[in-house]
């Protein structure tokens, strides 16, 4: 009997490759490119974090809903994973996903356990800001009125961090899950400041997504960030809140990603 190797699955329809980050992180960047010629103005692309999680979901997703002639305009998938390839690599979210903030204002873990390092998600939006983002855009012509960054739990976090900390960055947000409880819900605070920054000058799409039967905690953190940004619906970002009934902080997965095609044409 032959042994099995335990491997990923990627489509043949799309590949990787390995990017070294200024601060000597390595990244495995996963592609899903469109087979049909860009529209006039470029892609739409959407950067999906946990890439061994969320990737092959959403380029399938996106494969079936853009096949013409009547599904959405093509769509660029790149996912950002990490050399692990395990589907949630914890130590490396914790360092990249998390929110400065000083030790004493963290939980304590739920294994009891000393946190990993944590608080370098400006070092990660460095990265995929002034990095990864201009080495796309080098190689496939993208729509900057679509560009979309999705991310799941802490993912979610860091991806609402992103639009309070970079609000130029990215038109469309998806937090699925959020954990807004991180660091005694710090991120709330950073809405708060958006709030008091933000000029309006342009178009911002949030998607904040949670399961019905996760965490009251985690629903109710999920809810406190969408009632802060719907106040800043007559400021040019909206936010579109679904709760997915009868799903879990897992299951929620494929629910939230079938929705992004969509959500990058609104």
């Amino acid at each position: 009997m032959k042994t099995m190797t335990k491997k990923p699955y990627v489509s043949k329809d799309y590949f990787e490759y390995t990017m070294t980050s200024q601060q000597q992180l390595d990244y495995r960047i996963l592609i899903a490119p469109p087979t049909d010629e860009p529209p006039a103005d470029g892609y739409a692309v959407v950067y999906v974090l946990d890439g061994d999680a969320l990737f092959p979901t959403l380029a399938e997703a996106v494969k079936l809903q853009t096949r013409k002639p009547k599904g959405f305009d093509p769509i660029l998938v790149i996912g950002i994973g990490y050399p692990s390839k395990e589907p949630f690599d914890m130590e490396r979210r914790c360092l990249d996903f998390t929110l400065p903030v000083g030790e004493e204002n963290l939980p304590p873990r739920p294994d009891g356990t000393p946190w990993p390092p944590n608080g370098k998600a400006n070092d990660f939006l460095d990265f995929i800001e002034h990095e990864l983002m201009p080495k796309v855009a080098k190689k496939w012509p993208i729509n900057k009125s679509k560009q979309a960054i999705v991310g799941h739990s802490l993912g979610g976090l860091f991806t609402l961090y992103a639009l309070c900390a970079r609000p130029y960055l990215f038109t469309h947000i998806i937090a699925g899950s959020p954990s807004v409880w991180w660091a005694d819900n710090a991120v709330l605070k950073e809405m708060e400041r958006l709030s008091e920054t933000w000029n309006g000058n342009h178009t911002i799409n949030l998607l904040l997504t949670i399961g019905a039967n996760e965490l009251a905690d985690m629903l109710e953190g999920a809810e406190q960030a969408a009632e802060r940004m719907k106040r800043l619906s007559d400021q040019n970002i909206h936010t579109h809140y679904v709760k997915f009934d009868e799903e879990d902080h897992v299951s929620v997965l494929p629910c939230m990603l079938s929705r992004l095609p969509r959500f990058l044409n609104t």
